[in-house]
């Protein structure tokens, strides 16, 4: 690697792989990427693209594809789509994580993460590697296929936020709270186009993987990605890990300066909880207190560490009561190695006696693979996202809290405020039974921890027989061909919509929907249908009588969440051309112009109220306006006006843009060598 120099971390480590730009804020960079990171529910479009973009074997230092989405195998689908990958890996060399193995982010943290590596990862949530010191990004699937391909990853230069963490954590608080708390000062949009850095002498009291619950959810800030120093307490992570030869100290310079500055005393934090239905709607627990909940749920990506359970064990124990009889207990452990420390230090067994159900090492619920919660009931979880139905219930009334605070209310069957425990919290509807006063358990992680590496399996070596051949499943479909960008597009807008949609929104996930993660014909089924269920069938209209497509319009942030591709994919292939909004979220505007459908803003963002569903929307010379500035002028032919719009596309992707798309483009590309 590189010489690590420069003031930031995150400006040291950004220098060390530049290929080409310049280190200021908002100007196209492109870094090069050491790991890449897929999972289920992107990777089998990641592997389709490396197929058709006829790559040998990825050029990376260490690439890894999880199973951790798509885990119910209800029928064939699930289990065909986990043989293709597996034969993916081994074609393209590749890591293999099996079903049941444990979620990408905390496995690849014990298995592979490094201080100072760059990581591309085709999950929103890849940031939690930040964690060991890592850069780690979050993109859309084809950017992380070109950056297993050996090409750059092409981001816009963040500004840098630094977050400086002074005190300690008081007891019945934990590293859930430090990011709620960031959540309920700055919102779902706080941290766009910003890595968030901390800093402070606040570490000293966070673990690696308090550091990855923190660095997980800075994603739901809308932050590029998120930071911590590689310091003392991420050498004993990795050591623990049998792999301290990994660790180099890394940190930011003393006298390193921010873009934007923070400072959080944690010795001031309270237990905090998001309502629903966005992890930026943060209020304290105590102001929602006693109001009846029917499921608590521990585990995903957001709480994964070991501690995150056995906290919630050595409650129970010290309790000495099951769970209330109305609440569901849901325990899905994050790692299978995390699993079997928890057998073998008698936590499990306390989890069980107490009424947890116990589910496999994955996603599960928080992705809407099962556990899903009663209609309009309240469902506490340690995940990182409450989109509406993201849980898998259309109505579901999802709460986003710490460990500490989900024991505490399935304990008592109300919101609980975890401090309460200290006293005797009440239990029941009527809280007229108190609980016994206990101690908070601060949790120590095991200095040497059983090692699991069993269910995760290595790439063949380079030369070790023929490649093997990819086995597909009946219902992995052939990627779909776009054609080029028009110079003139005349279209209907099919939706308007507001502020903050998601992804989840945009096309959801679930049990339902995912295991058609590899048939966008399928897939597309469901584009929109959680806001406007007529969409397929009118966008499959306008294709039926010829038209050219259609137009979405939209408010601030749009495509915030998830980082699936399946959320541009679907709707281009119903014919989406051009997206018109205020503003986008990083990710999602990224995936729109990789295929090939024009991303555009107001300049006013008050033109929004100017147009409505049912207009048409008319842009004349548009490759010309693409390729010439960042003004495109629109028509609004329904109501004879013309709206001032823009892009931010950089010449990069605009000459993808024009081609259709990346995959049209790489194809021409290689062809001519």
């Amino acid at each position: 690697m590189a010489t690590v120099t420069g003031g930031t971390l995150a400006h040291k480590i950004l220098s060390a792989h530049l290929v080409e730009g310049e280190l200021t804020p908002g100007a196209p960079i492109g870094i090069r990427i050491d790991q890449t990171l897929t999972q289920d529910a992107t990777g089998t479009l990641v592997m389709l693209e490396l197929e058709a973009m006829g790559l040998d074997r990825v050029r990376t230092e260490v690439s890894a594809q999880y199973v951790d989405h798509n885990l119910i195998q209800e029928d064939h689908r699930n289990p065909d789509d986990h043989r293709f990958l597996q034969s993916a890996c081994e074609r393209f060399g590749v890591w293999y994580s099996r079903p049941g193995n444990g979620i990408s982010h905390p496995v690849h943290q014990e298995r592979f993460g490094r201080p100072g590596a760059t990581m591309a990862g085709s999950d929103s949530h890849t940031p939690a590697a930040g964690a060991l010191g890592m850069l780690a990004i979050g993109s859309g699937g084809l950017d992380v296929a070109l950056a297993m391909a050996g090409e750059p990853l092409w981001i816009r230069t963040p500004e840098i936020w630094g977050v400086e963490l002074v005190g300690e954590l008081p007891d019945w608080v934990s590293a859930k709270d430090v990011i709620l708390e960031l959540l309920r000062r700055h919102g779902v949009d706080g941290g766009s186009g910003r890595i968030i850095e901390y800093h402070g002498e606040g570490l000293a009291g966070l673990t690696a993987m308090d550091r990855h619950v923190i660095c997980n959810m800075g994603a739901e800030l809308g932050a590029t990605t998120s930071v911590f120093p590689a310091d003392e307490e991420v050498r004993r992570f990795l050591a623990s890990q049998a792999r301290e030869e990994d660790f180099v100290a890394l940190a930011a310079d003393d006298d390193a300066a921010y873009d934007h500055t923070e400072r959080i005393d944690l010795s001031e934090l309270v237990p905090l909880i998001a309502l629903p239905t966005s992890p930026g709607n943060v209020v304290e627990v105590r102001e929602v207190a006693g109001e009846p909940i029917a499921q608590a749920y521990i585990g995903s990506s957001a709480n994964p560490g070991y501690r995150d359970f056995a906290v919630a064990a050595e409650v129970c124990d010290a309790v000495g009561y099951a769970v209330h009889p109305r609440v569901s207990f849901d325990v899905n452990p994050s790692s299978r190695q995390i699993l079997a420390n928890l057998i073998n230090d008698g936590h499990l067994l306390s989890l069980v006696s107490a009424g947890a159900r116990i589910h496999q090492a994955g996603c599960n619920g928080c992705i809407g693979m099962g556990q899903a919660p009663a209609t309009k009931a309240i469902s506490l979880r340690t995940v990182p996202r409450n989109f509406p139905s993201r849980s898998g219930t259309k109505e579901d009334r999802v709460h986003l809290c710490s460990p500490e605070t989900a024991v505490a209310s399935a304990l008592t069957g109300v919101i609980t405020d975890p401090r309460d425990l200290a006293s005797g919290a009440r239990r029941g509807d009527d809280g007229s039974h108190r609980l016994p006063a206990i101690t908070y358990p601060r949790i120590r992680e095991p200095a040497e921890p059983l090692l699991d590496t069993a269910n995760l399996s290595a790439p063949p070596s380079p030369g070790d027989g023929p490649r093997p051949e990819l086995q597909k499943g009946p219902n992995i479909a052939s990627l779909p061909d776009f054609e080029a960008l028009p110079d003139e597009l005349e279209l209907p807008v099919l939706l308007k919509l507001g502020d903050d949609v998601s992804t989840d929104e945009i096309l959801r996930a679930g049990a339902e929907v995912l295991p058609l993660r590899s048939n966008i014909p399928g897939i597309a089924h469901y584009a929109f249908d959680v806001v406007d269920a007529s969409y397929h069938d009118r966008a499959k209209q306008i294709q039926a009588d010829g038209g050219a497509g259609h137009v979405v319009v939209a408010g601030l942030n749009y495509g915030q969440g998830s980082s699936r591709e399946h959320a541009a994919l679907a709707p281009r292939y119903l014919g989406l051309r051009l997206t018109l909004v205020k503003e986008y979220a990083r990710i999602h505007w990224q995936n729109l112009a990789n295929f090939g459908v024009v991303p555009l803003e107001f300049v006013d963002p008050g033109d929004w109220e100017a147009v409505e569903a049912g207009d048409v929307l008319r842009v004349t010379g548009l490759r010309a306006a693409l390729a010439g500035g960042d003004e495109v002028e629109v028509a609004n032919t329904t109501r004879d006006t013309t709206i001032p719009a823009r892009h931010h596309l950089s010449p990069r992707q605009v000459e993808r843009l024009l081609a259709g798309g990346v995959i049209p483009y790489m194809k021409a590309h290689l062809a001519g060598h």
